[in-house]
């Protein structure tokens, strides 16, 4: 997915949203895997892993190409990321 058709998918979505014939979680659902989907093409081979564990890091989504590399990017991103685990995100 080019960044035009993922402005595109989000553009619609909002309309959907503004027209009331989407809810707010569902466009949340909707904008959050058209940029997934955007970030995981555009970065190539790389997969999404979600954060679980201290406070500053639970729910941190981070792309990688390795479990071993998502802790290290969550580890770069907040400095006292405490214990944690990375587990790939569907």
């Amino acid at each position: 997915m080019d960044r035009i058709s993922a402005l595109r998918n989000i553009e619609e979505a909002l309309a959907e949203f503004e027209t009331g014939s989407k809810s707010l979680s569902d466009l949340e659902q909707d904008v959050r895997g058209t940029l997934r989907t955007y970030a995981t093409e555009f970065e190539g081979d790389l997969q999404a892993y979600r954060a679980s564990g201290e406070a500053a890091v639970d729910g941190l989504v981070v792309l990688a190409p390795s479990e071993t590399a998502a802790r290290e990017r969550v580890q770069a991103l907040v400095a006292d990321a405490g214990e944690f685990t990375v587990t790939v995100v569907e």
